[in-house]
């Protein structure tokens, strides 16, 4: 049986933290009608991942902090499919060149967050 673990330890925290920041700087540049609907819902999907981590690093063994691990995976699932949908929508057509932001670097972010997790999840199932 595992103690409390440090989340801030996971570097995917610290990354997820960071593209939970960049989403709000994202979605701050969405249409205003939007702010209570997708952006809202793509919001707290992002912050979801890292709270998600923070919260099950003090599961007291290591199976149950896989298993609630998997509820951040899924809010980056959440993710993924709600910037599909932004995208679909074209709301990435018209965002503020100078944030640097386009649907590919987004995507490829959440991907690295989606594989971290896979990684740690399969680590502590093995261990």
């Amino acid at each position: 049986m595992a103690g409390a673990r440090n989340f801030r330890d996971y570097p995917v925290w610290n990354e997820a933290v960071d593209y939970a920041t960049y989403v709000y700087e994202v979605t701050g540049q969405m249409p205003w009608f939007e702010k209570k609907g997708l952006c809202d819902q793509l919001q707290r999907a992002a912050v979801s991942i890292s709270s998600n981590i923070a919260e099950d690093a003090a599961r007291s063994s290591d199976a149950d902090f896989a298993h609630f691990l998997d509820f951040a995976l899924g809010s980056a699932f959440e993710v993924e499919t709600q910037l599909k949908i932004a995208k679909n929508v074209g709301y990435f057509d018209n965002l503020d060149d100078n944030l640097d932001v386009n649907y590919q670097k987004l995507m490829d972010r959440i991907h690295s967050i989606e594989r971290q997790l896979n990684g740690l999840i399969s680590s502590i199932r093995k261990s």
